[in-house]
């Protein structure tokens, strides 16, 4: 390939690629969550069928009291586990996801770098001035991008550290609610 064309037709094919294949990991990562979100629907209401019948078997209001007492702790747990397994979903989502664009920009990168390069050497006598420009716009833009993923990077982990906290924080507040 040595048409610089060519070049950045490959790359645009590649990039569509990995565009597919992140919109494919990120469509089962929905699946996931969503099988998760059935299963604990299924559970939660054949335990709410439980605890009803439970509550109205009660013949004092201490048994009453006990029951009700009894279904604090086990939701607290539960739902800790959902919080948890949503978190894991999440992250393993967005960790592929991170991967296939940093293999995708790293690949655009070095497509573009040999376009470049190639019309580097093609200029015409007297484009020096020009080139040297487009270069370095072109190196500052590689900057810039580099200076996004840093952000994204730090914004994601910050993301999940406050998601991990409140995820904690409801699963402490339900087992208080569960003890008292």
């Amino acid at each position: 390939m040595n048409n610089a064309a060519e070049q950045i037709i490959a790359a645009n094919k590649a990039n569509l690629d990995a565009l597919e294949g992140a919109a494919t990991k990120a469509f089962a990562g929905v699946e996931k969550l969503v099988e998760l979100n059935l299963a604990a629907t299924k559970a939660a209401l054949g335990e709410s069928f439980v605890y009803a019948q439970a509550v109205m078997s009660a013949k004092t209001p201490q048994e009453f009291l006990t029951v009700q007492t009894g279904l604090f702790q086990p939701m607290a747990e539960k739902s800790a586990a959902y919080f948890q397994h949503v978190q894991s979903i999440a992250n393993e989502g967005n960790a592929e996801f991170v991967k296939q664009i940093e293999a995708s920009l790293a690949d655009a990168q070095k497509a573009v770098g040999a376009s470049v390069d190639q019309l580097v050497k093609n200029a015409p006598a007297g484009s020096e001035a020009a080139v040297a420009a487009f270069q370095s716009a072109l190196s500052n833009g590689q900057k810039a991008v580099e200076q996004t993923q840093a952000a994204i990077k730090k914004a994601t982990a910050q993301a999940q550290a406050n998601f991990a906290a409140a995820s904690k924080q409801a699963t402490d507040l339900a087992k208080k609610a569960a003890k008292v």
